[in-house]
């Protein structure tokens, strides 16, 4: 509420700006007494370390799943409440079990693909396995309910003075970057742009041309020189991964892909403009 009030985001008595309500994504009662009246929710809560050493455990994989569930209960039980936008990770797409030479394993990532619970938990990935665990969950909970569910699956979110606000999840999100960077599934998304997929995805709900998972991201880390560049502006201790080795020059076996996003801004973006042409010259 601080970080709010200093960027000035309060308005009065609510109006024209935000306000808050206390809630606990545990207790069903109330998430709804919370959303009542709304038009539609914003899941982006996650469970982060408090101590900001293992930026996240087991327990906060679990706990995440069921938050998860809980508040997409609460949305279809809240009669105001039609349109639902949950905020995924990236990490619930790439983490599958590596089959060097078997082509099943696809070379574009895409929303079609969702990582491997048992390779995460097997490989102490816990929030890439939270994540899965809590998206999986959310579309459970909304299958054949009266809601509309859309899920933004970002890469590590960036952006001036937010990395090192946020760096128990930046920590967590990192854990096993040797492997996606040397896999080509590393990658970064402005903060910004993580808020206008939300938005877009929002608004693209209303007339059914928005639905399903969308993968956001705006870089992918190549080097391990980039890499170092970002642990240095996360404020994280160096050489947390090493240099792929004799490996160093092989090609990326995985390719991200965005399009199903880039249509949907682009087009939300075709639409704002006919309108506002429309409303000017008429």
């Amino acid at each position: 509420m601080d970080k709010l009030r200093e960027m000035e985001m309060f308005g009065e008595d609510g109006r024209d700006g935000v306000w808050t309500v206390m809630a606990n994504v545990m207790d069903p009662e109330s998430l709804h007494r919370a959303f009542d009246g709304c038009a539609g929710v914003f899941h982006t809560s996650a469970f982060v370390d408090p101590g900001g050493m293992s930026g996240y455990t087991k327990h906060m994989a679990t706990l995440e799943a069921q938050a998860a569930e809980r508040v997409i209960e609460a949305c279809v039980r809240t009669e105001s409440v039609r349109k639902c936008v949950f905020t995924s990770s990236l990490l619930a797409c790439v983490w599958r079990q590596n089959y060097p030479h078997d082509r099943r394993c696809p070379t574009i990532i895409d929303e079609s693909c969702w990582s491997d619970e048992s390779f995460c938990r097997d490989n102490k990935l816990w929030f890439a396995l939270g994540k899965t665990a809590a998206e999986k969950a959310a579309w459970r909970a909304a299958r054949g309910r009266d809601l509309k569910l859309v899920t933004i699956c970002p890469a590590l979110v960036t952006g001036p003075g937010f990395r090192r606000r946020n760096s128990t999840a930046s920590i967590a999100y990192l854990k096993g970057a040797r492997a996606m960077l040397a896999d080509g599934l590393l990658a970064t998304a402005n903060v910004e742009t993580v808020a206008e997929a939300h938005v877009h995805a929002y608004e693209a709900m209303g007339d059914n041309t928005a639905g399903g998972r969308y993968i956001c991201y705006d870089h992918v880390v190549k080097r391990p020189e980039e890499f170092a560049e970002l642990e240095r502006q996360l404020g994280l201790p160096g050489g947390a991964t090493a240099a792929r080795g004799s490996d160093d020059d092989r090609p990326a076996r995985f390719e991200l892909c965005k399009r199903k996003l880039s249509r949907l801004m682009s087009s939300r973006r075709r639409c704002t403009y006919d309108t506002y042409y429309s409303v000017a010259f008429d």
